[in-house]
């Protein structure tokens, strides 16, 4: 049986929670407004597709391919992108809200996090080499062995980010956000110097 596959497709404001999402690969495809919580993406391919304003919750992604995906005023609370295929894994964030999600162990290069809440993310172990937080909430957000040089933080808030287990030669950070590199010394810094 050959493979289903769907291009340069526009899906608007469908809810695949009570149908799924047809197994195969979209490619150049755009959802618009649908609704995907609790859905199963497994075994699905994306490929420079654009999520907008859709709600991607508690979605299950074993073996789902993101290769160029852009994720704009998207929910998508408690993901495992650790479970997604990590071959070529790829995608952008900006003003969605990541909370809860996890990134175990992901090889995402390079990725844009723009405006997005990513509170209480794991982030244990991914390489996020050259990766942007534009002003992202980085509240109770969880880097340890996380490789993050040359990755940009300075308009970033609300992280902690311990400089002896994880990986930080070269990333940016601003004054303002120094506190969260001493975190764990438990030391007071007076911004009144």
């Amino acid at each position: 049986m050959e493979a289903l596959v769907i291009q340069d497709k526009t899906f608007d404001k469908k809810d695949f929670t009570q149908q799924a999402l047809a197994k195969g690969e979209y490619e150049n495809c755009s959802f618009t407004g649908c609704d995907f919580s609790n859905a199963g993406l497994n075994d699905i391919r994306f490929l420079e597709c654009a999520f907008k304003g859709c709600n991607l919750s508690m979605a299950h992604l074993a073996t789902t391919a993101f290769r160029d995906i852009q994720f704009t005023d998207c929910k998508m609370l408690g993901l495992h992108f650790e479970n997604c295929s990590q071959f070529g894994l790829s995608f952008s964030f900006d003003n969605c809200n990541l909370s809860h999600s996890s990134f175990y162990k992901t090889k995402i290069k390079k990725t844009l996090f723009k405006n997005t809440q990513l509170k209480e993310v794991d982030f244990t172990e991914c390489d996020l080499t050259q990766s942007v937080f534009d002003k992202c909430d980085l509240t109770d957000a969880k880097f340890e062995n996380s490789i993050l040089e040359k990755a940009d933080f300075r308009s970033s808030f609300h992280y902690s980010i311990n400089p002896e287990v994880n990986r930080i030669k070269k990333a940016r950070f601003s004054l303002s956000g120094i506190p969260g590199l001493l975190d764990k010394y438990d030391i007071e810094i007076d911004p009144a110097g």
